[in-house]
């Protein structure tokens, strides 16, 4: 029996070593460790789980989620396909070009980041933004802080509204045994997701003091930004398939007809159709971010061994003991949602939670707990640079071709009242609808 409780201490301690190895790299990053990538803490995370024993050598391939995988390699190359061509930037000029007021147009822009992030996957549009936000800043002529907040925020709340959006939406699609997800996620996160882009928008203006006035325009029109045409519309084509594929693939489950359950293979099989009739499919895969598909293999990795420590377990508990009513519920997991996801970056507390969830009874049936999960865990990363690996790959990617970055505690100020704005407008929404049962 002594043994037995030993062995218990050991297992916890090494899943504390793994969250304190995760959270201490993240924090001090910046400052210590600035030339190692985000991905090579949460490798050395999945080295620790697996020599400590919390994941047997044997059991790896099986504790990571490959539907995910195919997912985020799919969107990636899509969404480098779209950098490539100037597709992006097409989009994002065309917006200046119809509107011209300075105010309006942070509004607009945090709109449209924000639907691209829902479509696109909020990572890729935070890799593909952070190459152009800055030098667009400068052409608005606003604050380039402002600027990266924007992007920051807008795919971050853009990326709630559809599976699609970020990789702990698509978690949650295709474990949690909801139906149709795209259709769910889109029928009760859409409308709120909408105000909320609009909201943060005018927030961030009024803090930065923008003032309106009409703004000079780099190209004469916004084809000028595309650079091959032939890519471009390859990438746009691209991007209807997937959405019209999921959009059938959902009307299908709900009438109860043969569907696709692994989601993750249709943007990988579109994908793979794009490279034989891209101009340059090696510089596509070139500019594919392969330590964030890295990042998220040994990322389930470390989080099972986490779970398998058992040292979350009773926080997990106390925050919500089990299946209560709607209104409960909502409060208890957007609770834990914003308090984990600052301590593990909210992918890994959402694939943690997930099975903690389902370990008390969460299924299917208990769709609207489970879209709670979604909007409070993406939300969450509004709070603190920590919250998201979007944040993350956003201030690296500034700093590093522009000199441009935001501190921690300014992060932070702002996020803070951001976030409780978000929050806010989500309870309004949903709570009236988890009340009705609609």
């Amino acid at each position: 029996m002594r043994g037995l409780i030993l062995y218990g201490h050991v297992k916890e301690l090494a899943g504390g070593a793994i969250i304190a190895l995760i959270l201490g790299g993240l924090m001090f990053r910046s400052r210590y460790f600035h030339n190692l990538p985000i991905w090579t803490f949460m490798s050395f995370a999945a080295f620790i789980a697996i020599v400590s024993g919390l994941v047997k050598p044997n059991d790896v391939e099986d504790y990571v989620n490959w539907n995910v995988i195919l997912f985020l390699i799919g969107m990636f190359n899509i969404g480098a396909l779209a950098e490539e061509s100037g597709l992006l930037e097409y989009v994002t000029y065309y917006i200046v070009y119809k509107v011209r007021d300075r105010v309006r147009l942070i509004i607009v822009l945090t709109i449209a980041l924000g639907v691209m992030a829902a479509i696109v996957v909020n990572d890729a549009v935070a890799a593909m933004g952070s190459l152009i936000i800055v030098p667009l800043a400068k052409v608005i002529g606003v604050d380039p802080e402002l600027a990266i907040l924007m992007l920051a925020f807008a795919v971050t709340i853009g990326s709630t509204m559809t599976p699609l959006g970020n990789p702990q939406n698509m978690l949650i699609a295709v474990s949690s045994g909801v139906q149709a997800p795209l259709s769910t996620f889109v029928i009760y996160l859409a409308v709120p997701t909408m105000v909320n882009l609009a909201v943060t928008g005018y927030i961030l203006a009024k803090i930065y003091g923008v003032k309106g006035g009409p703004v000079k325009l780099p190209y004469r029109i916004p084809e000028e930004a595309i650079r091959n045409r032939r890519d471009a519309m390859l990438a746009a084509l691209s991007l209807v398939v997937i959405i019209v594929a999921l959009t059938v693939n959902d009307m299908l489950e709900l009438m109860r007809r043969p569907a696709i359950t692994e989601i993750g293979i249709i943007p990988f099989t579109v994908a793979a159709a794009t490279f034989i009739l891209s101009s340059d499919p090696r510089e596509t895969i070139r500019r594919v971010n392969w330590g964030t598909i890295l990042f998220f293999i040994v990322m389930f990795i470390a989080m099972a061994g986490v779970w398998n420590s058992g040292i979350l377990t009773s926080l997990f508990r106390y925050l919500l003991p089990g299946v209560g009513s709607p209104l409960n519920d909502f409060i208890r997991i957007t609770a834990s949602s914003l308090l984990f996801s600052q301590l593990l970056s909210n992918v890994p507390f959402v694939e943690l939670f997930i099975i903690y969830m389902q370990s008390i009874g969460f299924s299917g049936a208990n769709y609207m707990a489970w879209l709670t999960l979604a909007m409070a865990s993406t939300i969450a990363g509004n709070l603190t640079i920590l919250g998201a690996a979007s944040n993350v790959i956003i201030l690296e990617s500034t700093e590093a071709r522009h000199g441009v970055s935001v501190s921690y505690w300014k992060f932070m100020i702002v996020g803070a009242l951001v976030t409780l704005v978000n929050v806010a407008i989500y309870a309004a929404y949903m709570i009236p609808l988890s009340m009705l049962r609609i």
